[in-house]
């Protein structure tokens, strides 16, 4: 059954969202996972792939845009659209405000939480859709 982790950031600024998804996607790739970032646009999807060139220092994260050929693709996809990837089954980022339908076809879900009012009550909402569905679910409080 998948694994669903909630990451809650101390502060509701979007890039400290978008930051806390490059260092997931980094740690996962260290572990040599694949990983589907989920992005809420178009426009969200191109900021993550231009920061995850750029979030750290000495840091690479092999990636591109989702809808690259197969035989291309690299460890790490972002998209945003309606289904990732049919091969991408290992660690799903979710840097979107709601569940996507996709969800269960990986072994871990990663749910980013900051503390701006509207996300956190979509957060909230999202803990008890996957408690009430018994999803092991797994929460860690960030600090500064």
């Amino acid at each position: 059954m998948t694994r669903v982790d909630f990451y809650i950031l101390p502060s509701d600024t979007p890039r400290q969202r978008a930051l806390l998804a490059c260092r997931l996607a980094e740690k996962a790739y260290q572990q040599q996972l694949q990983v589907y970032i989920h992005a809420a646009s178009d426009q969200d999807s191109r900021e993550l792939d231009d920061l995850l060139w750029t979030f750290r220092q000495g840091s690479f994260i092999p990636h591109a845009l989702a809808g690259v050929a197969e035989a291309d693709r690299p460890p790490v996809l972002i998209g945003h659209d309606s289904e990732p990837p049919t091969d991408q089954h290992e660690v799903l980022i979710n840097a979107a405000h709601d569940i996507p339908d996709f969800f269960g076809r990986f072994e871990r879900v990663t749910e980013l939480v900051d503390q701006q009012p509207d996300r956190l009550q979509q957060a909230r909402e999202r803990y008890t859709f996957y408690r009430e569905r018994g999803y092991e679910l797994h929460s860690h409080k960030l600090k500064d």
